[in-house]
């Protein structure tokens, strides 16, 4: 049985099923392995995660009498709850051209995007002041293409090369940022703000070596110190450049969590300034559905679903409901399965009903083989059709499952 637990109660013997939180928050190149001698329980308590799921069949028990101990049907069961919470809360529409216009608008801002990155990376690598304009001019058309349909530029964002991940994540999170302000019903000169300290959160990075950043296993203590170091060294390379208040905020505190366990200087709640509660998120987001070159992406919706059950101790309640009515609950590209027994891919978000987006349907389970595509509105006032599950592209053998929503193939 899976339960998870407080890493106060973790004791030598339990095998650990997965630590409670990203990858990119703990040294950790493993996430199961059983706990041979206190070094290893000391090494996970030293890391800041909180919780842990432990597998009872593979290790030692958990105190059944310990009071943070829950079964992953508890968690699930929880997990639903606030995601449902979420769905009923009102929320900021603004869409103004579909999915399908956007999307190549979109792909024409990201492609300009990269070599402008680079190009501030470049400048951050050798010393020299990164300029404003540049970053302000690449926020602009991001931000335009947020305001057309917020779902385009986002979605487009995740299919970035993994080779790719340290510049592109910072346009991705740049979108998100300014996606969730106007989720928040933040003005445009913060939503601005917010979308540059989104472009550069990362900037700190370009002083971390490249061996570091790429490293396929589990980071060292030094490793690992230096990789924590990049939001104090992204603070000191913006300080020396015309920013504002809010990206140099966000450059140093977007690591801090809710609960005082976070980085550099452990801050919790208001403590935290709400630009680094989201930015926090939208990291976080971006970060968990990105191939990597030692890692493959989750699905969108499994991003979400994990990110609900880190909620309490790492997000801010409020900031994490908002961006899941951002991004949805069922976030385009994401495979569910209908009532009628038929798989489909979610292609447009709908802001005013989570439960009920746009669904290219495109598999029959009963025949085990893919019917000729039919595009389904389920928020639609005669639509009798609702989503039972989210399912895994390769579960069901699926590949390419991204060009159903792109509809084709996209070079990044």
């Amino acid at each position: 049985m899976l339960k998870r637990i407080a890493v106060s109660e973790l004791r030598i013997g339990m095998y650990v099923d997965e630590l409670c939180g990203s990858w990119m928050e703990h040294p950790f190149w493993r996430t199961r392995f059983q706990l041979k001698d206190a070094n290893d329980v000391g090494r996970i308590v030293d890391s800041g995660i909180q919780e842990v799921w432990i597998d009872t069949a593979k290790g030692v028990d958990a105190d059944p009498l310990a009071s943070q101990v829950a079964t992953r049907a508890q968690a699930e069961a929880e997990i639903e709850r606030k995601l449902q919470a979420a769905a009923q809360a009102p929320a900021q529409s603004a869409a103004r051209a579909s999915m399908g216009e956007e999307l190549e608008r979109a792909h024409a801002v990201y492609i300009r995007a990269r070599p402008a990155v680079l190009s501030m990376f470049n400048e951050a690598r050798m010393g020299q002041v990164v300029g404003s304009e540049t970053a302000a001019r690449l926020v602009d058309d991001i931000y335009q293409s947020v305001q057309r349909n917020s779902s385009a530029m986002i979605s487009l964002s995740r299919l970035k090369r993994a080779d790719d991940y340290t510049y592109m994540h910072s346009v991705a999170v740049c979108a998100l940022m300014i996606a969730l302000c106007r989720q928040l019903g933040l003005g445009e000169d913060d939503t601005r703000e917010a979308g540059v300290a989104g472009l550069m959160h990362d900037i700190g990075k370009a002083l971390i070596p490249e061996r570091i950043l790429r490293k396929p296993d589990k980071l060292t203590d030094d490793e690992w110190g230096k990789m924590k170091s990049h939001p104090e060294v992204g603070a000191a390379i913006l300080a020396r450049g015309a920013y504002g208040k809010i990206p140099l905020d966000v450059v140093l505190h977007h690591h801090e969590k809710i609960d005082g366990s976070g980085y550099p200087h452990r801050l919790a709640g208001n403590a935290i300034s709400l630009f680094a509660r989201m930015g926090s998120v939208c990291d976080v987001y971006d970060a968990v559905t990105s191939n990597r070159p030692y890692k493959a992406g989750w699905l969108p919706a499994e991003a979400i679903r994990k990110m609900a059950e880190w909620a309490p101790g790492h997000f801010d309640d409020k900031v994490f409901q908002a961006f899941v009515r951002t991004v949805g609950i069922y976030p385009v590209g994401t495979l569910v399965k209908l009532d009628c027994g038929r798989l489909g891919v979610v292609v447009e978000h709908n802001d005013q009903a989570l439960l009920k987006p746009t669904v290219n349907v495109f598999f029959s389970i009963q025949s085990q083989s893919r019917v000729a595509p039919e595009l389904i509105d389920l928020a639609e006032r005669h639509c009798s059709h609702r989503i039972v599950g989210r399912e895994d592209p390769a579960a069901w053998g699926l590949t390419r499952v991204d060009d159903i929503w792109t509809g084709a193939p996209i070079r990044l």
